[in-house]
């Protein structure tokens, strides 16, 4: 090929598909997918950290609960249930609570007659169980206490928090669901686009192959020009999606709850939310070139 002939097929590919500027709708449509597709790994990554938070609070905790109307009697069997379980060797720490945090805690609900003695309100105790099997050390305890009094009672944590932690692993899984359709639909606008784009440059493609360009380097001309259109759109979708996550991260720690502050991105989510856009730019380069390079085997 002579130099004017290289000329012409460099000035036959700039107009084909311009590089440097975004044009058309494209970029803004990866960009909003590429917004939706961080909000909803970041959830799911963050309903993932809840899960395991919730997980370390079922593995090997009970209350105890001293259910007693006489208010002496109460007292005299949580301090015999405390000395009891100190001296088991299932139990790896307890902690009785305190009545008055506890009449505050049911204040908002009963009023002051959480606190004015007509109410009888449950002694409660704490209580860390060493390692191993749970359901067994639940059910010496629960034998040891019945000896004590039978108004005494044991619950363990994953009576009332496995369903909250099956509930986090469920939205969990949907937000990776979202995430692998989010995916899907990406490739799916970016053949859309790729076609069209070939569509439209029927005639300069031709001319391309008559000055002895390959397919493949004619698909390299549509995947360049769409990796950028992805890389602008996904850069655009990211930086969005990370200031939407940086103000509802700030929400959350607002509200002061242990459960709704578990729900937070480690290190390694946040590395997973930046590989994004580059999966994406990535996802669309491949599906460009293989849209391109399957619409021109057809021509042959």
């Amino acid at each position: 090929m002579t130099g004017a002939d290289r000329r012409a097929a460099a000035a036959a590919r700039h107009r084909l598909l311009p590089e440097g500027r975004v044009a058309g709708p494209m970029p803004w449509v990866i960009a909003i997918m590429m917004f939706l597709t961080v909000l909803a790994a970041a959830a799911g990554l963050g309903l993932g950290t809840a899960v395991r938070s919730v997980g370390s609070q079922l593995a090997g905790r009970v209350t105890v609960q001293i259910v007693e109307a006489n208010a002496d009697r109460r007292e005299e069997f949580s301090g015999r249930a405390v000395r009891l379980l100190r001296k088991s060797p299932d139990v790896r720490a307890l902690h009785p609570v305190d009545p008055a945090a506890l009449a505050d805690q049911i204040r908002p609900w009963l009023g002051e007659e959480a606190v004015s003695g007509d109410l009888p309100i449950p002694a409660l105790i704490d209580v860390e169980l060493t390692a191993g099997s749970t359901q067994a050390k639940v059910a010496r305890l629960r034998a040891t206490m019945a000896a004590l009094s039978p108004s005494i009672r044991i619950e363990p944590h994953a009576t009332f928090l496995q369903p909250l932690g099956q509930l986090l692993a469920a939205l969990g899984g949907l937000a990776a669901g979202i995430v692998l359709l989010m995916a899907v639909a990406t490739a799916a606008i970016v053949v859309l686009a790729a076609r069209a784009a070939h569509d439209s440059h029927r005639g300069t493609i031709d001319v391309l192959h008559l000055m002895g360009a390959t397919d493949v380097q004619i698909a390299r001309l549509f995947q360049r020009r769409i990796g950028l259109d992805a890389l602008f759109g996904g850069f655009l979708g990211f930086t969005v999606a990370l200031l939407v996550i940086l103000l509802l991260g700030a929400r959350l720690s607002a509200t002061g709850s242990d459960l709704v502050g578990a729900i937070s991105l480690s290190w390694a989510g946040w590395l997973v939310l930046a590989a994004l856009p580059l999966g994406g730019v990535l996802l669309a380069t491949l599906a460009a070139r293989w849209t391109v390079l399957r619409s021109l085997g057809r021509l042959l």
